[in-house]
């Protein structure tokens, strides 16, 4: 099992053919990644080949889910053009939309993040889930792989792993590869995200193959304060949490568009007290994070 993505999934590239595109295109096959086809409207119907892989580009992200079944895609457009391939996406009604892209405007992000929640089904369910944007994406090894995680630093396993920073996830993967993980999600730490913390809890709670959760949270805004909440209430399977950014100083934006202090609020203390009222362990580092969670899972 896993969360949002498993080697049944048939993922489209939008902007396949550009510089990052074309890497990533490569190392998600390389990963096992159903890779099905891309887009790019001024390439509509070359295609592309990648060691015995050629794939198809289309002209629309509409014509590539008619021709390939494709029920994810991932995109690698610049900033000025990311709102305009996200509509594109989920007016086309697919499953799952990636967002790699860094510096996209906060008011696009909230717009297509707008449109997809307007998009529903007859059970009243979200057509299309967003994931980032300024993210690393989604990895559930040994299957998948949609986004720009190094897909060889850890195996299957029982942790779910959600996360606002893209190298702490790396990183967190790599302490922890030894218990391998179920599926591990970047979110990305702009203001306005698709996927949350909480989106992730939810799903890990009701994956059977998910047995511990590692939550990594950072500086600014009250994502993390609200997860804790949702923990309390909702979550039955043991959480460790890291919160980067103990030493930022207050008001000034620290990497992440999102990630800025003001007053108490959003800072790394007040988040980690949060965290911990709700039974959660926080760890001061990643490294003691990383040995909580084993502390937790040699347990079960």
């Amino acid at each position: 099992m896993s969360i949002f993505l498993n080697k049944d999934s048939k993922v489209i590239v939008q902007g396949i053919t550009g510089g990052e595109g074309t890497k990533h295109t490569a190392l998600m096959l390389k990963a096992g990644t159903q890779v099905v086809g891309g887009v790019n409207a001024r390439k509509a119907g070359t295609t592309v080949t990648h060691g015995e892989t050629t794939l198809p580009v289309f002209g629309t992200v509409k014509e590539a889910i008619a021709e390939t079944g494709a029920d994810v895609s991932i995109v690698f457009v610049p900033p000025a053009f990311t709102k305009d391939a996200v509509v594109e996406a989920i007016d086309a009604g697919i499953g799952l939309v990636v967002i790699i892209t860094e510096g996209v405007p906060v008011q696009d992000s909230a717009e297509f993040w707008a449109l997809a929640q307007s998009r529903t089904d007859e059970n009243g369910k979200q057509i299309t889930r967003i994931i980032g944007p300024n993210c690393p994406g989604i990895i559930t090894p040994g299957e998948s792989l949609v986004g720009i995680t190094p897909a060889n630093i850890t195996g299957k396993g029982g942790v779910g792993l959600v996360s606002k920073s893209g190298t702490l996830t790396y990183q967190m993967m790599f302490e922890l590869r030894d218990l391998g993980f179920s599926t591990a999600i970047g979110i990305g730490g702009d203001p306005v995200i698709g996927t949350t913390h909480i989106d992730a809890l939810e799903a890990f709670e009701a994956d059977p193959e998910t047995k511990a959760i590692v939550m990594i949270g950072e500086i600014g805004g009250d994502a993390e304060e609200r997860a804790a909440e949702f923990i309390k209430a909702n979550v039955t399977k043991p959480v460790v949490g890291y919160v980067a950014g103990f030493t930022a100083p207050e008001g000034k934006t620290m990497g992440h568009a999102g990630a800025i202090v003001s007053g108490s609020a959003g800072t790394a203390q007040a988040k980690k007290e949060a965290l911990e009222a709700a039974g959660v362990k926080v760890g001061k580092t990643p490294s003691e994070t990383a040995r909580l969670l084993r502390e937790v899972y040699a347990g079960l």
